[in-house]
């Protein structure tokens, strides 16, 4: 694996190929987009490189909203829902043609309760995450090695594990069922930052 960092924005030069999907996650201060900065944005386009930002200055980074407004890539994320809320929040452009790998866990792995990057790691691809950086200090002026392994490894191994989980949707009918949730997303998120998570408006109540 190839770590390749960035300050504010991807460098899309150094891409060659046409990018037909990209996985990403983010590295924030906390779980609160009103309260918390976005600090990190990595990717990964399905190669040996992972691309990490650190956004600094809160500039625009139009290639990296031009990636996640592009319907043509696919976005895989682990746990879409925080993520595009974040990027949506402070770079102000929805992510649209989404993968969740935890919603497609959800449907199509249903005999076990864990669904979190590292199980499924473990069970699809036969590797583990060490996950000794999470909880650390994303705003800090220069990472560590550790928190640049540790950010690289949530997105590497994002397009295999689609893959793998694409072949259990497939086989248990139920690849429909997941698109119709990826495309439901950019909504979720949108309520999430109108109402918050705790405010569920298709509850009973």
């Amino acid at each position: 694996m190839n770590i390749i960092t960035h300050i504010d924005d991807i460098d899309l030069s150094s891409i060659a190929c046409k990018i037909e999907s990209v996985a990403i996650d983010t590295e924030t201060m906390g779980l609160m987009p009103h309260r918390d900065r976005l600090c990190v944005v990595q990717m990964c386009f399905g190669d040996n490189d992972v691309h990490i930002v650190q956004t600094k200055n809160y500039v625009k980074a139009d290639n990296i909203r031009t990636i996640l407004a592009d319907t043509s890539v696919q976005k895989i994320f682990h746990y879409a829902r925080f993520d595009i809320m974040m990027l949506y929040h402070y770079l102000e452009t929805m992510a649209d043609n989404l993968y969740c790998t935890k919603i497609a866990s959800k449907l199509c792995r249903t005999y076990s309760s864990s669904h979190g990057l590292n199980a499924l790691c473990q069970e699809l691809i036969g590797c583990s995450l060490a996950k000794s950086e999470t909880h650390t200090d994303w705003s800090r002026d220069v990472l560590t090695q550790k928190q640049l392994e540790y950010a690289a490894y949530d997105v590497f191994y994002l397009h295999r594990i689609r893959d793998k989980l694409n072949e259990m949707l497939e086989r248990n009918n139920r690849t429909e069922m997941a698109k119709k949730c990826f495309d439901f997303m950019p909504t979720r998120c949108m309520l999430d930052l109108m109402v918050g998570d705790h405010y569920d408006i298709f509850s009973h109540s």
